[in-house]
């Protein structure tokens, strides 16, 4: 990871300078690769949700699933249960009846805050993109309400506590309102491309894998079990007509393959800087940035 992108090559356009050729680690844990495996997420699905609405009348929801924190020891473990999980999810009536495609994400962060009674615990869970069919609202047999998708949640992931699930609608909007700190769910709608970017995110942020600059025991200690229990592990994943659009797109493998050639779209990079919705342990909130 050191010598990660120390070399950047690039080609002059009528656009400008576009970055041409490097050489990229592709350490899962690696901050640069990470960003560029995150534009190159976000750039496919943008291209995908595109096609998807040409095609077809759907609605897009956002879905949040999670699970309770979980010890250094026992991350792989709660991590593949959630796999399973998920996969027993997709299998049940209601999800096929009203669900028409969907994308998966996973994504760790570990609590730092000293004070905390979870602190130095991990925090695993699923951002889901979905999209629903149009009269997804209007119609009884097809509508999931939040409590239906926490028992469905529980059912799969087979516990006897209620996980805290989030499910929101994304309607597009052209402008976001005040940048504030979100409380339970965002305050307003936000548009389909800044909930694609914000899914999209690669798995692991830099800052939750270490802490400052230095070699310290917490970092060690918290690369080690991260590269454990996210080891041939398919972080991203998609189903349904999400997974078939991709696949006619020929956008190849989302976590691997080339990292420099991300996206012929600026937008998509300028627009995973213009606005960054991250996740905070214990809360259900997200905070937006310019």
């Amino acid at each position: 990871m050191r010598e990660c992108a120390d070399t950047l090559v690039f080609k002059r356009t009528a656009e400008g300078l576009k970055l041409y050729q490097a050489w990229f680690c592709k350490v899962r844990l690696c901050p640069m690769c990470n960003w560029r495996r995150s534009l190159k997420i976000a750039y496919q699905n943008k291209r995908v949700v595109e096609t998807v609405n040409q095609r077809e009348n759907v609605k897009w929801l956002f879905l949040t699933l999670t699970v309770r924190n979980t010890s250094p020891e026992s991350l792989p473990e709660t991590i593949s249960a959630m796999f399973e999980g998920f996969r027993r999810l997709i299998q049940y009536k209601a999800f096929k009846t009203s669900v028409k495609g969907y994308f998966r994400a996973l994504e760790v962060t570990k609590n730092r805050d000293p004070e905390s009674e979870s602190f130095g615990t991990y925090h695993p869970h699923f951002h889901v993109l979905l999209a629903v069919p149009h009269t997804y609202f209007k119609k009884k047999d097809l509508y999931i309400t939040q409590d239906e998708w926490t028992s469905l949640w529980q059912k799969a992931m087979k516990i006897d506590y209620k996980p805290i699930v989030h499910i929101q609608r994304v309607k597009p909007k052209e402008q976001l309102e005040d940048m504030e700190t979100y409380e339970e769910q965002l305050k307003n709608a936000i548009k389909e491309q800044n909930a694609i970017l914000e899914v999209s995110k690669y798995p692991v942020k830099d800052t939750d894998v270490i802490q400052g600059n230095e070699i310290t025991e917490d970092n060690v200690e918290t690369v080690l079990v991260l590269s454990n229990a996210l080891a041939y592990k398919r972080l991203v994943g998609y189903g349904g007509l999400l997974k078939q659009v991709h696949k006619e797109l020929n956008l190849g493998d989302p976590e691997d393959g080339d990292l420099v050639h991300v996206s012929e779209e600026d937008e998509i990079a300028n627009g995973a800087f213009e606005v960054m919705a991250k996740w905070h342990i214990g809360f259900r909130d997200y905070v937006i940035q310019k």
